[in-house]
């Protein structure tokens, strides 16, 4: 007989609430842990991208997204997309959005990184959704500076590692590991 996860047995004996209850207590952990680490170091350990990431690892940690490589690859790849359209469309030193209000400049810095960033993690079969927020954060000069932006890769490798050393440590299996499950017939 196999042991099931808590996230198995919490869904078979609560059904969806069960379920859903152990997705919200983990993201109540993993992101209160980043943003405390924020608070005692005075830097941007929680932002909105990290939102989405932990709903992924708790809330299905089988799909291809939810890869520990995924989210880190993805948001990576978010990072260098949202600082190359910031510093190409010569925004570093103009106001975020939310204080000077969107410009021409701006929206084609921010779609431009979206849509670099969904090229790359589609190119390489490594998709994260939650990246297109990170190199919106980016792009749209909400965290820019070399310690804001160092903050933001220390909690997405943060909650990465804590997020998935949670579930494994409770029984949750991850996705398959590259080349397995995919369809017949795809390289």
């Amino acid at each position: 007989m196999t042991k099931k996860s808590l996230h198995a047995r919490l869904a078979d004996s609560g059904g969806r609430l069960g379920g859903s209850l152990y997705a919200a207590i983990l993201s109540l952990v993993v992101l209160a842990a980043s943003g405390a680490i924020g608070l005692a170091l005075h830097a941007p350990w929680l932002f909105p991208s990290l939102g989405p990431t932990v709903m992924l690892f708790f809330e299905s940690p089988r799909e291809q997204s939810s890869r520990p490589s995924n989210a880190l690859i993805g948001h990576g790849v978010g990072l260098l997309a949202g600082v190359a359209c910031l510093y190409g469309f010569g925004l570093q030193d103009d106001p975020s959005v939310p204080v000077g209000g969107l410009t021409a400049a701006h929206l084609l810095a921010g779609a431009l990184s979206v849509a670099v960033t969904t090229l790359v993690l589609t190119w390489a079969r490594r998709p994260h959704p939650p990246a297109g927020a990170t190199t919106l954060i980016v792009s749209l000069g909400i965290l820019t500076g070399v310690e804001q932006l160092l903050a933001m890769a220390g909690a997405i490798v943060f909650i990465t590692v804590l997020g998935w050393g949670l579930n494994m440590l409770l029984g949750t299996k991850p996705s398959p590991l590259e080349g397995q499950g995919r369809p017949p017939g795809r390289p």
